[in-house]
């Protein structure tokens, strides 16, 4: 048996760079005293952290991975919601109801590897 260790960097670091943008926002919204968007947008990043490290696939390897893919991409749009709302709108925040389209394309994953599992690439 194989580590694995790229696939899991590639979990772990995927997941943290696609949820690093709610983590700047929240300073953000801090250090111009928004309290509420701050501590919701960190609060958000800290479920999602607790969620890219508890719900890894190493962890969970008889689960498959729509299960574990699944909270993660809640977390991503309840934060889009979130960001929307604390700066204004869709219009201030750069978005139409087109974007959401274009936003769609990040569930690709669940289609093409939602009925596989950690376990079914171990030799």
């Amino acid at each position: 048996m194989t580590s694995r260790r790229g696939e899991k960097i590639g979990w772990t670091g995927g997941w943290l760079g696609a949820t690093l943008w709610i983590l700047i926002f929240s300073i953000i919204w801090l250090i111009q005293r928004n309290i509420t968007g701050g501590v919701v947008g960190l609060s958000l990043y800290a479920v999602g952290v607790v969620f890219i490290y508890g719900l890894a696939p190493w962890r969970h390897p008889q689960t498959e991975y729509w299960k574990l893919l699944s909270p993660l991409y809640v977390v991503l749009m309840v934060s889009v919601i979130v960001y929307v709302r604390f700066v204004g709108g869709l219009k201030s925040a750069g978005l139409s109801w087109w974007s959401f389209f274009w936003m769609a394309s990040m569930l690709i994953p669940l289609p093409l590897m939602g009925k596989h599992r950690w376990k079914d690439r171990d030799g």
